[in-house]
């Protein structure tokens, strides 16, 4: 699926999640041809996460929005395949501007469209915030490299202790049951 396809989903699906109180922080296509899976990642912006009934309102409203287009033979999405919405996970995708500012201090791996000057694409390090459009990190403690946020192939944080203790505990709400297990 091209980027003008998922930019053109981007657009329909957005509009849903507001209308929820939601955050939308990805939508991507994956699993090829043979099982192909539109992914919608989303958060309360308060709290950064998603209960179950979130992802089950937002689940409703992408299909409900996606069959009407298909019934007015617009459909976006002319073949089968599965939906997934979910909260983006301890190890989130940053994939705005505002992320990598809103998790300056926290380790991420970026991933470049361009080398770097020093012929680098990929980038380990603790964030240090946005300029602009610039996004600084400290690569591994001792190099400062900053990069226009729209050479940003792909960038997610790094699970670490500091971002553990950093994230707040997950919602239980709508749980079935909660099972406490001693390690």
């Amino acid at each position: 699926m091209s980027l003008a396809d998922i930019a053109a989903l981007t657009t329909l699906i957005e509009p849903e999640a507001e209308a929820l109180g939601l955050a939308l922080v990805r939508v991507k296509m994956f699993g090829g041809k043979s099982d192909p899976t539109l992914q919608v990642m989303a958060e309360r912006p308060d709290t950064r996460q998603l209960s179950i009934d979130d992802c089950a309102d937002l689940s409703r409203r992408i299909s409900d929005k996606l069959d009407e287009l298909e019934a007015a033979g617009r459909d976006p999405l002319d073949y089968a395949y599965r939906l997934e919405v979910s909260s983006p996970g301890i190890d989130r995708p940053l994939t705005r501007l505002q992320d990598f500012e809103d998790w300056k201090g926290q380790e991420a791996r970026i991933n470049l469209t361009e080398p770097t000057e020093d012929n680098r694409k990929q980038l380990t390090g603790d964030l240090l915030g946005v300029e602009g459009d610039q996004v600084s990190i400290d690569v591994r403690k001792h190099k400062v490299v900053t990069v226009p946020f729209a050479q940003i192939a792909d960038a997610k944080l790094t699970i670490t202790d500091k971002l553990i203790a950093a994230t707040a505990p997950l919602s239980a709400e709508g749980a079935d049951d909660i099972i406490e297990v001693e390690g």
